[in-house]
This record gives C-alpha cells, structure tokens and sequence, in this order.
C-alpha cells in the first residue's frame, strides 16, 4: 500500500472530465487531494476566472482519453495544459512535485465529485470577491501556513 498524501481523499470511483468543446477528455482513478480554490494572479490570469478551483491526483492515476492538450510554462516551474481548440483550462504541473498533478475542477464532468476543501494565495484574492464558506485559508500555499 502507498502513503497517502495530504488531505488525500478516496474517491471510490473513476473521476472523467474534458473541455468544453470535448475535443480533450481525460479520466483519473484512485486518490485524490489537496482540492482548493486558488486566487493566486497566474490562476487568474490563465483562465479568465476570478479564482480557479483545483485538486491533485497522482500523475500516475491520470490519463488523457481523447484528443492532445496544448501545453504553455507560465513560469519556470510550471507547466499548465488546456483545449487547444476551446481553450478550456484542463491542469497544472510543477516539476518541484514530479509525482502529482492538479486538475482544474471545473473541468471534471460532475466538479460536484472534487468540492474545495480551502483557500490558498488569499493574499491575491480579490477584494470583492467575498467568500464566508468557513474553509481554512492561507496567504499563499499550505506548507508555508496561514
């Protein structure tokens, strides 16, 4: 049996998602973690949205089911996937965590199935965008604190 990773949650089934334009489609199975509501600037710049919720799989436990995302490094570490025909926002990948992969929740067929569990990059959230869901928050990621 594998270690689990922070705030890993067994999802029991398989979890499929795609683009809007259905073009790229994609399907996770086992674990996942770490869900979130980013206000970082580089989430909201990406994609339009005022926050982007996320949540982590292992890249293991990820496969594309149908066309080929775009690919652009929105900054040295970070690589961030998308429709190359609809645009549609699909992942984020970090090469200082090789192992896992962020999702865009948003994505999912049923975003229902991967709810956020708390707030990182609060210090860039927006000032009218006010949230009282009573979920932990942090200044920027989990591992620096609140």
């Amino acid at each position: 049996m594998s270690t689990l990773f922070p705030r890993e949650k067994e999802t029991g089934m398989r979890l499929e998602g795609g683009c809007f334009c259905g073009a790229v489609r994609y399907e996770v199975r086992g674990r996942i973690f770490n869900s979130t509501l980013c206000h970082c600037t580089d989430c909201r710049k990406a994609s339009g949205a005022p926050a982007v919720a996320w949540f982590s799989a292992r890249r293991a436990d990820f496969r594309i089911t149908q066309g080929q995302p775009a690919r652009f490094a929105s900054s040295e570490p970070v690589l961030r996937s998308f429709c190359p025909q609809c645009g549609t926002t699909l992942t984020f990948e970090d090469s200082r965590w090789p192992e896992e992969l962020d999702i865009a929740t948003g994505s999912l067929d049923d975003p229902e199935q991967a709810p956020p569990g708390d707030h990182t990059y609060v210090r860039s959230r927006l000032s009218w965008m006010k949230l009282h869901d009573g979920l932990p928050e942090y200044a920027t990621t989990r591992s620096a604190g609140r």
